[in-house]
């Protein structure tokens, strides 16, 4: 709780010096490393800065739910969301406006990952094993994995060992590749990520399961912002373009090739399933 305070605390003595109409402040849930997060968001805030004619300011923050007091007090104008936080975005402030998410975000998936020879193959393998989610939070690291491990009869809370929450995907694939897990479940895309820059040794880390589908990370307004800036946004993300190269830059920091419309009701089933895993009543 006093970790949640600090970091709503910084954000809203970050944006009280942007008080400026003109500024539009953007933040992000911390699933991964705050450098990453500031290298990610840098182009795309100079292309959206040029297209909504604003000053783009990105204010980090520490921890899940600061994004959504800053979005509720407005003192947030657009988050990166996952589906579960966007969620409680939606029912703290009854207004939040899903504007965009990458096609991806549609048919997401959170990925299992063990050391080879631990014996885990399978979901119901995970009883009496020490397991990572990421932050509690997290949809694709912590709620859906959850839900999943439900359906297949492992209650976290009874079956397994002992569980504890990384903080962030990258943080989870090194706990089960250095062994201070048996098992962790991490975000598909950030998995992705992890393999394909060499962060991760797969001699060491193997993906044992992957879930079904389910729609998660989107671009979130606050309610009451200016609704030509809204429209302005939204058009900006749709316009991002594969074949041109500033456009591609930007959209492979994001890790997609094009951002679609989303609406509210694409995350009925998230907000379902938290219900299901306690984590919403």
């Amino acid at each position: 709780m006093l970790r949640t305070l600090a970091a709503l605390s910084a954000v809203l003595l970050a944006a009280s010096a942007s008080a400026d109409p003109a500024v539009l402040r953007v933040s992000a849930i911390p699933d991964e490393a705050p450098t990453e997060l500031q290298r990610k968001f840098k182009p795309l805030g100079d292309y959206l800065s040029r297209q909504v004619g604003m000053e783009v300011k990105f204010i980090p923050v520490t921890d899940y739910p600061a994004t959504v007091e800053g979005l509720a007090s407005g003192q947030l104008d657009l988050v990166w969301y996952g589906g579960f936080t966007f969620v409680q975005a939606r029912r703290r402030t009854g207004t939040a406006i899903p504007l965009v998410q990458r096609e991806e975000d549609a048919r997401f998936h959170s990925k299992f990952i063990t050391r080879p020879g631990s014996g885990i193959a399978k979901l119901e393998d995970l009883k009496g094993k020490n397991v990572a989610f990421g932050s509690p939070s997290s949809t694709s690291g912590h709620l859906m994995p959850r839900w999943f491990l439900l359906q297949a009869g492992v209650d976290p809370d009874k079956d397994l060992a002992k569980y504890a929450f990384s903080g962030a995907h990258d943080v989870t694939a090194r706990w089960v590749e250095t062994g201070k897990v048996d098992a962790g479940a991490l975000n598909e895309s950030v998995w992705q990520k992890l393999v394909d820059e060499k962060k991760v040794d797969t001699s060491k880390v193997v993906v044992f399961y992957t879930t079904p589908d389910f729609f998660d990370y989107n671009w979130t307004v606050r309610g009451d912002l200016d609704p030509k800036v809204v429209e302005k946004l939204r058009a900006a993300f749709l316009a991002l373009d594969p074949a041109v190269p500033e456009h591609k830059a930007i959209l492979d920091l994001q890790r997609t090739k094009k951002f679609i419309p989303t609406a509210p009701e694409n995350y009925r089933m998230i907000e379902e399933a938290a219900k299901e895993a306690g984590l919403l009543k």
